[in-house]
């Protein structure tokens, strides 16, 4: 069988990207830009950066900021309505997940009509025409939106976040510019930074990994062992470990855009829709713990699901492992010793160990435990993972970065 790779038309990468914006723009004769982006980064000047390479170059644009950390199906439709009205013939998505996940589906939705109830998105939509055309500026390194398939918009009524995945959303232009990232706040830095390893990581393990990804995943893996550390302490002083960062998030998203993801996503997927907790900081505190259920010896009589368990699953972290120069006597101690890696890497740029630890009240947690088990279950990233796990697996997972034990 045949694997598919997909990746966007142009990337720009490097300081400066963002003033190729124009002569993308005027190349490609468009007319008037929908620009999208979060309140926090217009109210900060972050947005005003690119405004003012359409400003400088006489571009009109209309700009769109009803946008959620945690975007909802309101957001969407309102965007749409917004964007019919304004006359634009292309997107420009700035910010982080939320601006371009935005971003992505109301680009689908124009173009696709009859998803305009935003639900029918959720899963693998079979959209006929690709979005309107989206030039993505991230302004985090970490969600790699501007270079995947992928996007999550939140449906409040039901309190579930729905994972889209869609070939025709992927942004046609993606400008990589590290000084758009260069005013991001040390916990966002962390966050974002751990969360691009997760990508790298589930992305190494999928059952649809592939050559062209594995190479993608492990420079990305290696850039971050490296220069998190350096992003998060010195943030805007350090450009070169900010221009690494922006370059592994990138290339993590290549290779998660074409292997998937995993029950680490889904997982967190849940804590953010049910406890508000930021997606970074969720992959964070669940990665290690899915590793170790990922890698486990099954028993080949189980009669259960986890039998199937993906039985190279313990060699590809080692393979990671070697990359990163982590060693050991053998190879429970080398797999160990990475864990180890990975939780001294987090404590360096603050991540805290639990659940509990970030204020999620456990009566709450315990009450929404069942259903957050049963929709990680049904996620769509789940279905990549190594070892497919049962619902009391996915429970016991949970509890465990709840409780730290």
């Amino acid at each position: 069988m045949a694997n598919r790779f997909i990746l966007n038309e142009t990337s720009y990468h490097g300081a400066g990207a963002i003033k190729s914006i124009v002569d993308e723009a005027k190349g490609r004769s468009f007319k008037k830009a929908f620009v999208c982006s979060d309140p926090d980064l217009v109210k900060f000047g972050v947005t005003k950066k690119v405004l003012d390479v359409l400003d400088g170059a006489g571009l009109p644009y209309e700009l769109y900021s009803n946008i959620k950390p945690n975007p909802t199906i309101e957001n969407v439709q309102t965007g749409v309505e917004a964007f019919k009205a304004s006359g634009a013939d292309y997107i420009v998505a700035i910010g982080g997940g939320s601006s371009m996940d935005t971003a992505k589906a109301i680009g689908i939705i124009i173009k696709n009509p009859e998803f305009a109830d935003v639900r029918s998105l959720e899963g693998v939509a079979d959209t006929k025409n690709k979005a309107v055309p989206i030039f993505a500026v991230p302004t985090t390194a970490g969600t790699a939106a501007e270079v995947t398939i992928n996007y999550v918009i939140t449906d409040a009524e039901k309190n579930r976040k729905m994972v889209c995945v869609d070939p025709h959303d992927i942004p046609v232009v993606a400008f990589i510019d590290p000084d758009m990232m260069s005013s991001m706040p040390k916990g966002l830095t962390a966050a974002s930074g751990i969360d691009a390893l997760t990508h790298a990581l589930e992305a190494y393990a999928s059952i649809m990994a592939t050559d062209y990804t594995d190479g993608l995943a492990l420079k990305a893996m290696k850039n971050i062992f490296t220069y998190l550390p350096a992003a998060y302490e010195n943030g805007p002083h350090d450009a070169k470990a900010r221009e690494q960062m922006a370059t592994a998030s990138t290339m993590a998203g290549m290779a998660f855009a074409n292997a998937f993801l995993g029950v680490c996503h889904s997982m967190a997927h849940k804590l953010g829709a049910f406890h508000h907790l930021p997606h970074g900081i969720a992959n964070a505190i669940l990665i290690t713990d899915v590793m170790r259920f990922n890698a486990a010896e099954v028993p080949a009589k189980m009669g259960t699901f986890s039998q199937y368990a993906y039985p190279h699953c313990k060699e590809r972290y080692l393979e990671c492992a070697n990359f990163l120069g982590i060693q050991g006597k053998n190879d429970d101690e080398k797999f160990e010793n990475f864990l180890t890696a990975i939780e001294e890497l987090k404590a360096k740029v603050g991540i805290k160990k639990t659940i509990k630890d970030y204020g999620v009240d456990e009566k709450y947690f315990l009450d929404t435990l069942d259903d957050m088990v049963e929709q990680a279950f049904d996620d769509q990233c789940t279905g990549a993972n190594p070892r497919y796990p049962l619902m009391r697996e996915i429970k016991e997972m949970y509890l465990k970065a709840y409780y730290g034990k």
